[in-house]
């Protein structure tokens, strides 16, 4: 039963989200454990090129795992898929379209598409794809998941609001006082069970413009490349709504360690 009276509390959000139609789940990785156990996934083949998270929760399913190389193009080398397994697509820093995405899916048919740094980019159509709120939005967790499997049980909704310090504490004071509990919050997630995304997430992301956020990825990311990508070894598209920009350098780590000296920022920030 709501209660009614007592004080004030968090305003409701009644704009829209972006991926309404979606499985609304606690985290990114839980995405993936979803779709595991709603699928029957066995096997499946990972990029080498990977954060080790998505390792873990295949560890925890207890599935096999194969790693795979990715192409200069951040797609998959050829390979030849075992019987029933299923390939793991990282869309990285969203330089995958969705029509490289679809052929991939024509070829290999079991195909999951990780559209954790591309949340602006819409999912193929019959194809399995996750994305992660976290990485886009000052959100302690949350994540989507596009699928037409369903897990024959209820989901708990999962709870937010002692994971929001690190979000506070920036929004009033600087992001390096907080930044351990970022990482807190990081290391809070992992292993955590699989539940439903918590009202207090689900209502931070009602109340986003994702026109001006995606906007302004956008922009900065086209400045960055402007100005650094004579250098970047990498060859890139400029994405709509980019979650960073990133920077391939033979000295890569003694500009990262210089950009850490003077405080800036080593992603594009929609702020």
């Amino acid at each position: 039963m709501r209660e009614i009276g007592g004080y004030l509390g968090f305003e409701r959000y009644s704009s829209s989200r972006l991926h309404e139609g979606a499985v609304a789940l606690n985290c990114g990785r839980n995405a993936l454990a979803y779709l595991i156990r709603a699928r029957g996934i066995r096997h499946i083949y990972l990029p080498q090129f990977l954060c080790e998270t998505v390792g873990e929760v295949c560890w925890r399913a207890q599935i096999s795992v194969t790693y795979y190389p990715i192409t200069e193009d951040f797609l998959p080398a050829a390979l030849t898929l075992a019987d029933g397994a299923w390939l793991y697509v990282v869309n990285y820093y969203g330089q995958i379209g969705n029509e490289r995405l679809a052929a991939l899916a024509r070829k290999y048919g079991r195909v999951i598409v990780d559209n954790a740094q591309a949340y602006f980019q819409e999912p193929v159509a019959g194809v399995d794809t996750l994305y992660t709120c976290r990485k886009f939005f000052g959100v302690p967790d949350g994540a989507f998941l596009y699928t037409d499997a369903r897990l024959n049980e209820p989901l708990e909704r999962d709870e937010s609001f002692e994971r929001m310090r690190h979000i506070l504490g920036r929004f009033e004071r600087s992001a390096s006082e907080f930044y351990q509990d970022s990482v807190a919050n990081d290391r809070s997630l992992i292993g955590a069970p699989l539940k439903a995304m918590s009202r207090l997430t689900e209502n931070l992301l009602r109340g986003i413009d994702y026109a001006a956020v995606k906007a302004r990825r956008t922009r900065n990311f086209r400045v960055l490349h402007e100005s650094l990508g004579a250098r970047n070894a990498l060859r890139l598209n400029v994405p709509e709504g980019a979650f960073m920009y990133p920077f391939y350098v033979a000295d890569g780590a003694r500009v990262r360690r210089e950009m850490q000296r003077r405080n800036c920022l080593l992603y594009t920030s929609p702020s």
